[in-house]
């Protein structure tokens, strides 16, 4: 046990402290090797499962440690799209949400970092339900463990860090998560497959570039004009555009990756000719590719101010502004909205109750 008593919440350990919390058992080094197979490839939820430990040994885990930090209270689908939301609880009752996004050939899973938001990005549902808290390695990983079990037998081929909070606040969990998910031992993932997506915390991008995990790194972009960026990402009047560039260029040169710009399509804010202008020379800098995203309704969080006032770009001037990035030879990805009627779209989660929807 912990010195306060409490369980060692496995997930928040790493190989080397599964290591250590075995030898001060008197365990050989390997039982930590085989206790991450279990964790992290056979998904396991119970210690009884784990037949290569003695029962002696199984029954010290279970009475010493918690194997799963969240429960899962529902699962909705998508009748449009296949999409799946699932709302789990913390163990101090906060609620988080979850989204799996299926594809032809991968099932893309969109994990959360926070309970709620410090950012109030003016378009997004997550944002507008406030703060609660930063969520522990364990639970960010347990999203993964819990819906790998409810997504079929292709398994969740991609992880994207675009769920609930921003990873970059809570910077050490969310790295810890990272370098579990892309741990040697972890044979069902790939570094190329996890994305971290930032509202730009500058300094941490930095941090980030020098850890060597070398995942993706998308940069949640929304309007390239410093005033425009700070009337609906409220967090860019701290952390300016110019120095979230000056941290992305670093992060592109220390990994040798391509930066991906995700850019909510406003209308009347961020969809105008100068726009357009403005991204081509940003995209001219720096290795990178757009995503377009139309703007899903955030009704359900009955916002006021700004976000009262926002409206999608009309689908055909999303074409015609795709249209004109690719004459410039950018890399443009016109992203499909899904899930939009359960509220897990871009920008809709919000830890509510189905009933609530």
């Amino acid at each position: 046990m912990n010195s306060d008593n409490k369980k060692y919440e496995l997930k928040n350990l790493s190989p080397k402290e599964l290591e250590k919390l075995f030898a001060g058992w008197g365990e050989p080094a390997f039982r930590s090797k085989q206790l991450f197979n279990w964790m992290y490839n056979n998904l396991a939820s119970d210690f009884s499962e784990m037949l290569n430990f003695s029962k002696a040994l199984r029954n010290r885990l279970a009475e010493e440690c918690e194997l799963i930090s969240l429960k899962l209270e529902s699962v909705q689908s998508s009748s449009n799209s296949g999409t799946k939301k699932f709302l789990f609880s913390t163990k101090d009752n906060n609620k988080i949400e979850t989204v799996l996004i299926p594809d032809k050939n991968r099932n893309t899973l969109c994990i959360s970092t926070q309970a709620g938001c410090p950012l109030d990005c003016k378009f997004c549902a997550t944002g507008l339900m406030g703060f609660i808290r930063n969520l522990t390695t364990a639970e960010i990983i347990d999203q993964y463990i819990l819906a790998a079990k409810n997504c079929g037998e292709n398994g969740i081929t991609n992880i994207v860090y675009m769920g609930m909070g921003e990873p970059l606040i809570n910077f050490d969990d969310s790295v810890k998560s990272l370098e579990i998910f892309t741990h040697e031992y972890n044979i069902g993932l790939s570094r190329r497959k996890i994305t971290l997506s930032t509202s730009g915390i500058p300094h941490r991008i930095k941090e980030l570039a020098e850890r060597g995990l070398r995942i993706k790194l998308a940069l949640s972009l929304h309007s390239c004009f410093e005033d425009i960026r700070s009337k609906i990402m409220p967090i860019n009047k701290k952390y300016s555009l110019a120095e979230n560039i000056d941290a992305i260029k670093y992060y592109t040169d220390k990994t040798k990756t391509r930066i991906t710009y995700e850019y909510t399509m406003l209308k009347g804010i961020n969809d105008r000719p100068e726009d357009i202008d403005a991204l081509v020379k940003l995209c001219r800098k720096i290795p990178s590719k757009i995503n377009l995203i139309p703007f899903n309704s955030i009704a359900h969080m009955a916002p006021g101010g700004i976000s009262a006032g926002l409206e999608p770009t009309p689908l055909n001037k999303i074409e015609k502004f795709a249209e004109e990035l690719s004459k410039h030879k950018i890399t443009v990805i016109l992203r499909n909205t899904q899930g939009s009627d359960i509220a897990a779209a871009c920008g809709q989660l919000a830890g509510k109750d189905n009933s609530q929807l």
